[in-house]
Parts: structure tokens; sequence; C-alpha cells
């Protein structure tokens, strides 16, 4: 099975667990019947995100996770995963959740992604949430 890997970009920040975190990854990617090629996470400031969100997708947005697919063949999951880690942590307060769960939330939501869940629709959201939840289940 491939890698997957943890970057920090611009700000100072260090995964918890980032053994069982990686090993909990790869055994979504399984479940969701893909095959890991390579998957980086590089946690970032707002002002980084931002920035390339208005400079690849043209949106002036915050937002706490752009993902970005490399998946060249079917059934192979390639890409990195850029997550705000100031967005993060102002969403575990909002929703009144861990941080740590809260993260973990977004790392999986990205791996979602590029597995093929969409969110855009309300129904598409429902399924992601149902996803999100099931799979934080399964962490260690």
């Amino acid at each position: 099975m491939g890698s997957v890997t943890f970057f920090s970009e611009g700000i100072e920040f260090k995964i918890s667990k980032p053994r069982a975190t990686k090993s909990w990854i790869k055994r979504i990617i399984k479940k969701e019947k893909h095959e890991l090629s390579s998957l980086s996470y590089i946690f970032c400031s707002d002002e980084f995100l931002s920035k390339l969100n208005k400079d690849y997708l043209n949106h002036t947005t915050l937002t706490d996770i752009i993902t970005f697919n490399y998946s060249v063949k079917p059934g192979w999951l390639e890409g990195e995963i850029y997550i705000s880690i100031p967005r993060v942590k102002e969403n575990s307060t909002l929703f009144n959740s861990e941080f740590e769960d809260e993260l973990h939330r977004v790392i999986i939501h990205g791996v979602l992604h590029l597995v093929g869940y969409r969110d855009k629709k309300p129904s598409e959201k429902a399924l992601m949430r149902k996803k999100e939840e099931a799979c934080l289940s399964l962490r260690w």
C-alpha cells in the first residue's frame, strides 16, 4: 500500500498519533475499495489556503479544506489535501466538538472526496456526513 504523509506550510503544527492516523486513513481507503498510491496532507494557515482557493478554484470564501485529486487510474487514490488549522479550530468551537475530532472529520472528508463522494447538493451533504461519522467510528 502507498504512503500517507503530513506536512505543515507556514504554521507550526504536528498531528498527534501520526502512525495511528495514517493506519486509519489507509483502512478507510481500502474499505472504499481503492488502492493508495500517495496522499499528502498539508496543514496550513487561512491565508495560505485562501490563496490556493483563489488561484486554483477562483473562490474567494474561507474554507477548511481543499482537495486536489491526482489519480490517473480508476480505483487508485493519489492527491493532496490542504487543511487550514485555524479554520478547524474555529469550527471545533462553533460545532462544540473537540479539536482532534474536527480535524479527523476534515482529514477523512478529503479522502471521501478523493474516492468519489460529493457534497454540493443537500442529499450529497447528508451522505457525506453519514460517511464521515462511520469513518470516525472506525478510529483507534
